[in-house]
């Protein structure tokens, strides 16, 4: 009998729901400081999930919850590269 591989879980910044890993979307903050989405979760850096869907980026961005997560100031051009890289849809 095999055992179960346990999935990783992380929190959506914008519902607050407990979720897989894989659903969720990676954002970034590279150690040189660069904030991007993260697809396939391999990119170096501060790691912090979001639902696939801009409804919890735009409540994420609300409540600040990724400057909290990465204690930087995050510029509006970014949430808006954030956006449009979700809608999109690639990494």
């Amino acid at each position: 009998m095999q055992k179960q591989k346990k999935i990783p879980q992380r929190q959506c910044l914008g519902c607050r729901e407990m979720k897989d890993k894989r659903s969720l979307i990676r954002v970034v903050r590279s150690p040189e400081g660069e904030i991007s989405l993260d697809f396939m979760g391999k990119k170096p850096g501060r790691g912090a999930y979001v639902c696939p869907n801009a409804e919890c980026l735009r409540k994420a961005r609300k409540s600040r919850a990724l400057e909290r997560a990465f204690s930087a100031q995050i510029p509006e051009g970014v949430y808006e590269e954030l956006e449009r890289q979700m809608e999109a849809g690639d990494g």
